[in-house]
């Protein structure tokens, strides 16, 4: 009887927690528009959660510009004395894929930064399966104190419109501080890794990842399958006033591409920022390279040609321009993928480890 008497009260306390829980409809909702978007140039214009702005779409390839609406990278900062906070959101294409999780594809992640201004997880908000709009608590029962928030955006589909959610008593404003730093921002190409191709949750592909180590704003230009150096992407970054450049397309482009677009690519950067530092990044050495020497020869020939490139670019006596090895990038880490090719939490971790110093390197050095 005691057993039974004890296992009642532990249900009863459970329900009692269950029914104090905080529903995303009973938030305050506030327009994500009305906050800082970092990371996109079309933060003050008609889609502020695209990456590539109207004037692309007559311009570029259909399938680089449909690329250009997903969310990759972007994030809205906020401060709040929120106990709780959610998110409503809709997504552009209720897309799903086989190897990414839907967090990753269509959800949202929420970022905290701690006293020392680092940052930390708070977590994710994970998407309906089966809709196109979701509204959802993130986190409850926080004491009551203003801090600052980043929440980033779905990687692999866009968002149309997103409000954020906090409890009725909290106040919700724009950021008390400028961090991360906005001042000379990091500017980065290339292919469905870099868009954050498999990430489970959209703050952890790597360029998120440096931005948040750096604290430092981040362009994420990762064009899944379509990283071809196409020529009016390069010009869209020079327009921003970067603290650095990194070209990391290689796993998209065939050899002759690569000798055919490389060079005109940087120099239509160049000729626009001509002392900003440019890091050219050879492909990875994919894990599926140990077994498939098919592969492995491709790639060593794409990383051979880029550096050749290279040279050619230092004999002519260009400045500021670094390279980053493909070997250097995951190192040792065959356990990083999910398919061999698209990198898991843990490989964006070693990618961005392995790359940092190079980074911090040039943006406290380069000119």
């Amino acid at each position: 009887m005691r057993r039974i008497i004890l296992t009642f009260a532990v249900f009863l306390g459970t329900m009692c927690a269950i029914s104090a829980a905080v529903k995303a409809d009973q938030l305050a909702y506030y327009d994500a528009r009305e906050f800082p978007i970092l990371g996109t140039v079309c933060a003050d214009g008609e889609h502020p959660f695209w990456r590539l702005p109207d004037s692309l779409a007559s311009v570029s390839r259909p399938e680089l510009f449909a690329l250009g609406k997903n969310s990759a990278g972007i994030a809205v900062r906020f401060a709040t004395d929120a106990t709780a906070i959610g998110a409503t959101w809709k997504s552009l294409n209720k897309f799903n894929m086989n190897h990414m999780t839907p967090t990753g594809i269509r959800g949202l992640d929420l970022y905290v930064m701690l006293p020392d201004s680092t940052w930390t997880t708070v977590g994710s908000a994970r998407p309906m399966q089966n809709a196109h709009a979701t509204r959802t608590v993130i986190m409850q029962n926080m004491r009551k104190e203003m801090r600052e928030y980043m929440l980033y955006l779905s990687l692999y589909d866009g968002v149309d419109s997103l409000y954020i959610g906090v409890d009725s008593t909290a106040t919700i404003s724009q950021p008390w501080l400028d961090l991360p730093s906005r001042v000379k921002p990091i500017v980065m190409y290339g292919t469905s890794v870099l868009q954050g191709g498999c990430a489970n949750r959209p703050g952890m592909v790597h360029t998120s990842i440096l931005g948040r180590m750096l604290n430092r704003e981040v362009y994420n230009f990762g064009f899944s399958g379509n990283a071809k150096l196409d020529y009016e992407i390069a010009g869209l970054m020079a327009t921003i006033d970067a603290g650095v450049y990194v070209i990391d397309a290689l796993p998209n482009l065939k050899t002759p591409e690569i000798k055919e677009r490389m060079e005109r690519f940087f120099q239509i950067i160049r000729s626009r920022r001509p002392e900003t530092p440019v890091i050219f990044v050879e492909s990875v050495i994919f894990p599926i390279t140990r077994h498939d020497q098919e592969t492995l020869e491709t790639i060593s020939e794409k990383n051979r040609t880029l550096a050749e490139i290279f040279a050619r670019l230092n004999a002519n006596g260009e400045k500021n321009i670094y390279y980053f090895k493909g070997d250097d990038i995951l190192g040792d880490c065959w356990e990083g993928t999910v398919d061999n090719y698209h990198l898991t939490d843990l490989g964006f971790s070693t990618f961005a480890r392995n790359f940092y110093p190079l980074l911090r390197d040039v943006l406290e050095h380069g000119k």
